[in-house]
């Protein structure tokens, strides 16, 4: 498995708003109280204490289950948020938000119940909300990528998350070689369809 395939962040999970579901089978898991992840130094600007400006709009992560079976989510930081179970139909939405200690978000998926605890393969839709200024900028981004560990666990069924120049589209599910890492404004919605 190549390093840039199992590139995960050191995200946190301090909320500025509380994430919402559309699903009506969810049970809750034990919040583990450490970082989850590693990340590479380089492979996003560093965060800055920084909260968005009360008049910007922040937008939000949602993942849309279009799959016939359930999809299994947690929103994870330094703590794991419960477990999330999107039937076919359902969608999760949570605004973007950042944690002064680590930064972002990854948003773990798995075709497997309680995956996230058997390292059942797993797509991994991560964010990092920062600021930082460049000339004719508002200095307000949000970096994310999108990237499977321990297998892919919609091998045979389309992926894409929009929106992202260049576009991320995955046809049959599996990520290709390479860097899937974006940076768009953070008043943008981003949503990823499975199946």
């Amino acid at each position: 498995m190549y390093l840039s395939n199992v590139l995960t962040f050191s995200f946190a999970a301090l909320s500025l708003a509380h994430p919402s579901i559309h699903a009506k089978n969810i049970h809750p898991r034990e919040v583990i109280p450490y970082g989850a992840f590693s990340t590479p130094s380089s492979a996003y600007p560093a965060t800055a204490s920084h909260t968005p400006s009360p008049s910007r709009r922040l937008g939000s992560a949602i993942v849309k289950n279009h799959c016939n079976f359930p999809v299994y989510l947690w929103s994870v930081g330094t703590s794991v948020q419960p477990e999330q179970t999107l039937l076919p139909n359902d969608s999760y939405s949570e605004q973007f938000h950042q944690d002064p200690n680590t930064g972002g978000i990854a948003i773990k998926l798995s075709t497997d119940i309680d995956g996230l605890y058997t390292s059942a393969p797993q797509m991994i839709f991560a964010y990092n909300l920062s600021y930082f200024k460049a000339r004719g900028d508002n200095g307000e981004k949000v970096w994310y990528d999108l990237s499977d560990v321990f297998g892919d666990p919609f091998d045979g069924y389309p992926v894409s998350l929009t929106p992202a120049e260049p576009s991320i589209h995955w046809a049959n599910g599996v990520p290709p070689a390479g860097s899937q890492v974006r940076v768009i404004s953070s008043s943008t919605d981003l949503v990823l369809s499975l199946c």
